[in-house]
């Protein structure tokens, strides 16, 4: 399976040798793509305080928390480090800290946010399109396995499914809300005084 792994990685960061010229785009995604995502959420929360859009911010937050703590589970069970660290001649496009590279966070993140938003917009696809795209840069910029990518979006599309289905969570996302909500209410009454 390691040796697979590795095949599969070494493919597609040849690719950024091969296609350097599109290096800005793939370091891009991979480093800045997770701050855009973190702005959009702000902007969508501020921009016309709708409730639906609120609660699908809120779900996004939610499904990453809990996606992130079941990566942290899943990087107990399993580890191995960055590509750059365990092999030799690897091309890397940014620096990083050596770790446990499985899943990864970055992935996790991603797929947490934009999933969410594909399922309350799903007439977005877009939205799968750059959590794929962000993922498969991890790989290209020489600091993921692709199985680390994997794992990532595996572990957040099934946490978002459960955060969008179980009621449990949608009533824990409805209460989330709601103590905002009463805390915006309490602060502005407060100010208008």
């Amino acid at each position: 399976m390691q040796e697979y792994n590795e095949e599969l990685f070494r493919w597609v960061n040849q690719l950024s040798i091969d296609y350097g010229p599109l290096n800005p785009i793939f370091v891009g995604l991979a480093e800045y793509t997770v701050l855009l995502a973190a702005l959009m959420c702000l902007f969508i929360w501020f921009q016309n305080r709708s409730r639906y859009n609120r609660v699908m911010v809120v779900s996004a937050g939610l499904t990453f928390i809990f996606a992130e703590l079941l990566g942290k589970i899943a990087g107990v069970f399993y580890f191995n480090q960055q590509p750059f660290a365990e092999m030799s001649h690897v091309n890397l496009l940014i620096q990083k800290e050596v770790n446990n590279s499985f899943p990864s966070d970055h992935t996790i993140f991603i797929f947490s946010i934009f999933l969410i938003f594909w399922l309350f917009h799903k007439r977005h696809i877009y939205w799968l399109i750059i959590a794929c795209a962000v993922g498969f840069s991890r790989i290209w910029v020489g600091v993921h396995y692709p199985f680390d990518v994997l794992a990532g979006a595996v572990i957040a599309c099934l946490t978002a499914t459960a955060v969008v289905c179980l009621p449990i969570c949608q009533r824990s996302v409805d209460a989330i809300l709601s103590y905002y909500e009463w805390l915006e209410q309490k602060f502005v009454r407060k100010r208008t005084k």
